[in-house]
């Protein structure tokens, strides 16, 4: 039993307990953001502005670039996906839960070849090509970038790309020593399915019926 804790979170022993402490904190803060976009409650924003920001500290002072850009992105787009969100007309809030459009279509598709080379462009000059995972965190970067994006627009079709995004994150991040933050991604993958069938039956019950 040692053993499997000692290989789970033995890596530990050699981070500071401020770090630690930040990165249990971060977590608890991004469970809490998932939930409320699971509800689909614009309270997913604040929560996942604190947890981004904890993490874009932690993952410039480990120096994982790919992963600091996809949070401090997450931050960004918190801030308009908090506006967008909360936008009303005679006290009634503008933008509900749909699928996503053509232009919208068009335009995820341009943000992740776009995601792929700017991440690329930061990796090759800070000469970050020394290892498989450089690789695999460009592709993650694409995916939540787009992910990131279709939440902020409320379109039912984010979750899958933060399902496709997790599900690849999980071993990432614990090949990178982060297990608890890999174990954060494991419970996402599980309600991001949930957050899919909760915005389709949102939808479905906003549609006229015949």
């Amino acid at each position: 039993m040692s053993q499997v804790f000692d290989r789970l979170f033995g890596q530990y022993s050699d981070y500071l307990p401020l770090d630690i402490t930040l990165e249990i904190t971060g977590v608890i803060f991004g469970l809490v953001s998932v939930i409320c976009a699971k509800k689909n409650n614009v309270f997913v924003y604040p929560t996942g502005m604190f947890s981004t920001a904890i993490f874009v500290y932690l993952l410039f002072k480990w120096f994982l670039l790919g992963d600091m850009l996809i949070n401090a992105y997450y931050f960004i787009m918190s801030a308009y996906g908090w506006y967008y969100w909360s936008q009303k007309k005679e006290d009634v809030y503008i933008h509900k839960v749909d699928f996503i459009n053509t232009k919208e279509r068009q335009i995820s598709i341009g943000l992740f070849f776009l995601s792929l080379c700017f991440v690329f462009g930061v990796y090759q000059v800070f000469d970050r090509w020394n290892d498989w995972t450089a690789y695999i965190d460009t592709l993650t970067t694409a995916v939540f970038f787009v992910g990131m994006w279709l939440m902020a627009r409320r379109k039912v079709e984010n979750w899958i790309f933060w399902i496709v995004g997790d599900l690849i994150s999980i071993p990432l991040y614990f090949h990178k020593g982060l297990t608890i933050t890999s174990l954060q991604y494991l419970i996402f993958t599980v309600i991001a399915i949930y957050g899919y069938r909760a915005w389709k039956k949102i939808l479905n019950k906003s549609l006229p019926t015949s």
